[in-house]
């Protein structure tokens, strides 16, 4: 009886370990691809992330030869023991209505834990198409608003470098003077520290992805 009980839990958790990495499969293709502003779903998340993800490499990391999809980035931020030479930086390459585009990952860290998102560069590679923020644990109504379109819209336009390919940061400012000017977004009212997680994270990745860009240029 013993034996049979055994038995049938371990196929149990088979199968609700295979159910939750196809999951996270899933959600993070919809992630990804939320950032050239598709909306895909559970249900087609795969074969839209193959209609318009087109190649992905990674730039920069130890495992240049690795697949870009299975790198983990939040869990290669949360190793004390990598080096931040050797974190891998993937990159997405997608098209969409004839145009590329270039979707590069970010994570962080807000006020209660990890943030994460997506940011779609142009084929100027350079101008902000699209963004998108997630997180773990922050605040309703105030750190967790960085995941709204509300917040994340505001990178729409900006960019990442000057007309030399030199990295400049988007900085988050919380006295609302942010909108109409370059390189600036508002902050969220009462989520200060993890609007500066989000301003933290875009500054440390992109930077890699501008010099990046700027050496292939």
């Amino acid at each position: 009886m013993v034996f049979v009980v055994g038995s049938l839990l371990a196929l149990a958790s088979q199968g609700l370990k295979a159910s939750q990495e196809k999951n996270a499969t899933d959600k993070k293709m919809m992630s990804i691809l939320s950032a050239i502003n598709i909306d895909a779903t559970r249900e087609n998340a795969e074969e839209m992330y193959n209609k318009y993800v087109i190649d992905s490499k990674i730039i920069s990391g130890k495992d240049l030869s690795a697949n870009a999809f299975d790198i983990d980035i939040k869990k290669e931020f949360r190793d004390k023991n990598l080096s931040v030479s050797d974190r891998n930086y993937p990159l997405y390459i997608c098209e969409k209505d004839g145009d590329k585009y270039y979707i590069i990952p970010v994570v962080g860290t807000g006020l209660w834990g990890p943030i994460w998102g997506f940011v779609a560069l142009e084929s100027d590679f350079k101008t902000i198409y699209g963004a998108t923020f997630d997180h773990k644990s922050e605040t309703p109504g105030l750190g967790a608003e960085i995941k709204y379109a509300t917040y994340s819209d505001q990178y729409t336009g900006e960019t990442i470098s000057d007309t030399t390919g030199t990295f400049k940061p988007i900085i988050v400012v919380k006295d609302g003077s942010g909108s109409g000017i370059n390189s600036r977004v508002d902050g969220i009212t009462g989520g200060t520290i993890t609007s500066k997680g989000v301003e933290e994270m875009t500054t440390r990745t992109l930077e890699v992805y501008a010099n990046y860009f700027k050496s292939i240029n």
